[in-house]
């Protein structure tokens, strides 16, 4: 049975995409930010968005899985049409905690 059947590659590539395209952005305007920070984009941060990215689709991929398995089609009625409000946070519910964790670790070794 699959997870979730109106999930496509390109949804999935698309948001690789966006994340590399928005953190290279940021790291080249980071300047307006503050002066101190790099302004060059590294493979450690190419990385770094890869690894948050597939943990993002993987909760997104679980929390459309445990839907299906409750027959849940939305999670609510606040943002109509879209499934709910837990669809639009889904990734960031295993992303956010992953990186705070990853970085906690790294940062303290």
């Amino acid at each position: 049975k699959r997870i979730s059947p109106n999930k496509t590659y390109a949804g999935s590539i698309g948001g690789y995409l966006l994340s590399i395209i928005l953190v290279y952005f940021f790291v080249q305007y980071s300047f307006l930010i503050a002066e101190d920070l790099p302004n060059y984009f590294s493979q450690k941060e190419f990385i770094w968005i890869l690894l948050i990215s597939t943990v993002s689709q993987i909760g997104d991929f679980t929390i459309s899985f445990f839907k299906r398995k409750s027959k849940i089609k939305n999670t609510g009625s606040i943002i109509p049409g879209h499934g709910g409000l837990l669809d639009r946070i889904d990734g960031m519910l295993f992303a956010l905690p992953f990186a705070y964790i990853f970085l906690n670790l790294v940062t303290h070794q």
